[in-house]
């Protein structure tokens, strides 16, 4: 199975906030990640790059303003 890694840049570092991501779905004012099992996580921002050599999705948070 070819299940995901999801980072998000933190102060200029990327910090892993979900590991074995299913689904990336891009909704209003954010993103929803599911994996088979846990609840979805809403994380307010958008994709910065999606490497899918190594199966990882790098996201950044919401410009604030």
């Amino acid at each position: 199975m070819c299940q995901a890694r999801v980072y998000l840049v933190q102060d200029g570092r990327e910090q892993e906030i979900m590991q074995d991501v299913t689904l990336l779905e891009v909704v209003q004012g954010g993103v929803q990640v599911r994996t088979l099992f846990e609840a979805p996580v809403f994380v307010p921002g958008s994709i910065a790059r999606v490497d899918l050599l190594k199966h990882t999705v790098t996201l950044q948070p919401a410009e604030k303003g």
